[in-house]
């Protein structure tokens, strides 16, 4: 993503991802590691590119309960 928001604060720019399940166009959440214990998670819509910074831990934990909800469908 070339108009990803800038969390380097003097670092090399983070890598940012999509998921291999995001449909095309805007409805993504790029997820980038800006710093060793942060990720980045970003709205590809939102036109100010706000970023929330989260801890690997919460982010598992999002994630895990994401999944286990979708096996209840």
């Amino acid at each position: 993503m070339t108009d990803a928001p800038d969390l380097t604060q003097g670092r090399a720019a983070p890598a940012w991802q999509k998921s291999s399940y995001c449909a095309q166009g805007e409805a993504c959440i790029p997820v980038a590691v800006p710093t060793p214990g942060t990720i980045g998670l970003t709205e590809s819509a939102d036109p100010t590119r706000t970023v929330l910074r989260t801890t690997p831990t919460a982010w598992a934990a999002l994630v895990r309960t994401i999944k286990e909800d979708r096996s209840h469908d």
